[in-house]
């Protein structure tokens, strides 16, 4: 059985702490790996080796950075579908939807090398008499990513790659869940180039997350997350004087409007709330059709397609989905589907049966599509994380418009139309983060920025795009003057131009 340690100064250590984590393989139920947890002395020591390792990071000129990052995609690209195996085999998605996990991170790296533009301050000539005026962008220093278990290649990517290429080290603790894409990714970053010590991840669990809280030399914390634990780590870390960008759960609805192309919106929903197990913090989790004959137009061709998903083993490139992550997921999900009967909504599609022939002890869950779910539902209220969709019928665009604006999650939301003009005034009025328009699934690309609003996110900045730049950068504005040999006395006067 594998050991996985952690990866500090540039190599993989065995764990101290005596506690480890199983890491299972979803398909079968069996576990794979054991990953050490750590305490709180071997964060401290990742700790030190980054900030032993920064100063010289930082002084390296931003096109040599940047090299280092692009050797870095090669390496990503060479091993491309061992990495996929991997995720794949941890996690439990398909190798397609894991291809695809990678492949959103790689776009940030991607990002990420526009680095020497993008940290290039402004200049003033002549701001005041003999006087110029500049600002540079300078490294934070050491600063830290919580990174979750349904994407562990694309979130660590989208923290480490800007983070990195601003000049900063970087301390990455990734779910315990399935740490072993993370920790390949960190070796193949030193294969790059990376010094050693500027990329540390440490497997661990809680007493890791708070030592990273706590730890005064770590200048700024990314977390993604569920709400509750976003909260504690915005808070904690904001509190110890940290730079904070937590985000959130989600509830993400997708309105389909009476004269939406109902064939395309059933696709869109079907891939959307299914896909990856519906383990995706901007899944579409709530169908919101517009008048009853719209919802029972959906409802009509919904209920096949989900009665006929092909669930199947991650390694079956003809499944729709996998296996959820672990047992303990899977029964939270049979949960709320249980809490969704006795709270009065119609089950329409029950997958919970489903078994997998030969993979009888695997992590699976057949789709299951509820109708009649109300706003007051916990069903409604409450993300579920799994292959589960509500159906919340409305009246008129106006309830439609006023479900996700008032839902505490502001995540993603889309809207299936063919008008233009209540599209746009949608997009201009919903309090939600992240748009679609005909796209169920509104993830911006990686020279925009993704965040969601309200408990779905925590902090003033958004995830990659130039709010990542301004993340992982702090300013540093220069007023200079070369008096020309005229001398003057003191001014007691408040300085102006």
């Amino acid at each position: 059985m594998r050991s996985i340690g952690h990866f500090i100064g540039g190599r993989e250590v065995k764990g101290t702490s005596g506690r480890t984590a199983d890491v299972f393989e979803p398909m079968t139920g069996e576990v794979q790996a054991k990953v050490a947890l750590a305490t709180k002395a071997e964060l401290r020591a990742a700790v030190e080796n980054a900030k032993a390792a920064q100063p010289a990071w930082a002084a390296t000129n931003p096109q040599r950075r940047v090299r280092v990052l692009m050797k870095f995609l090669e390496l990503v690209a060479r091993d491309n579908e061992a990495l996929a195996e991997l995720l794949a085999r941890e996690h439990g998605k398909t190798i397609p939807d894991a291809r695809g996990d990678i492949l959103r991170g790689v776009e940030v790296v991607e990002f990420a090398l526009g680095i020497p533009h993008l940290m290039k301050g402004e200049y003033t000539e002549g701001a005041g008499p003999q006087i110029d005026l500049y600002s540079i962008r300078q490294p934070l220093g050491v600063v830290a990513g919580i990174t979750p278990f349904n994407f562990p290649a694309m979130i660590p990517m989208w923290k480490f790659a800007p983070a990195i290429a601003c000049g900063n080290a970087f301390i990455l603790k990734p779910s315990e869940r399935d740490p072993g894409v993370p920790m390949k990714l960190a070796e193949l970053m030193l294969e790059a180039g990376l010094p050693p010590g500027i990329l540390n991840v440490v497997n661990g669990d809680k007493e890791a997350v708070d030592a990273i809280l706590d730890d005064p030399d770590i200048s700024a914390v990314g977390f993604v997350g569920s709400s509750s634990i976003a909260q504690y780590i915005y808070e904690r870390a904001a509190a110890a004087g940290k730079r904070c960008q937590c985000f959130g759960g989600a509830k993400n609805h997708m309105i389909v409007m009476p004269d939406a192309d109902m064939d395309q919106a059933v696709d869109a929903l079907v891939g959307a709330s299914y896909g990856a197990a519906g383990e995706r913090c901007m899944a579409v989790s709530v169908a919101v059709p517009v008048g009853k004959t719209t919802a029972d137009r959906l409802m009509e061709k919904l209920i096949p397609r989900v009665e006929n998903l092909k669930i199947g083993p991650s390694t079956d490139p003809s499944a729709d989905y996998g296996p959820l992550v672990t047992q303990a997921a899977l029964d939270r999900v049979r949960n709320y589907v249980e809490i969704g009967i006795k709270e009065g909504a119609k089950l329409a599609v029950d997958g919970r049966g489903f078994k997998m022939q030969g993979y009888e002890n695997g992590f699976y869950m057949g789709g299951c599509l509820f109708d009649n779910v109300t706003k007051d539902m916990r069903i409604y209220k409450e993300e579920i994380f799994g292959p589960v969709l509500s159906v919340v019928r409305a009246h008129d665009f106006d309830e439609a418009l006023r479900l996700p604006s008032e839902h505490e999650y502001g995540n993603g939301v889309a809207i299936f139309t063919r008008d233009g003009d209540s599209a746009r005034e949608f997009a201009a009025k919903v309090n939600v983060g992240m748009v679609g328009i005909n796209v169920p699934i509104p993830v911006p690309v990686a020279y925009f920025s993704f965040g969601g609003w309200k408990r779905s996110g925590f902090g003033d900045l958004n995830q990659y795009g130039t709010d990542s730049v301004r993340f992982y950068t702090k300013t540093k504005t220069v007023t200079a003057r070369w008096p020309s040999g005229v001398k003057e006395g003191a001014d007691f006067a408040m300085p102006t131009s």
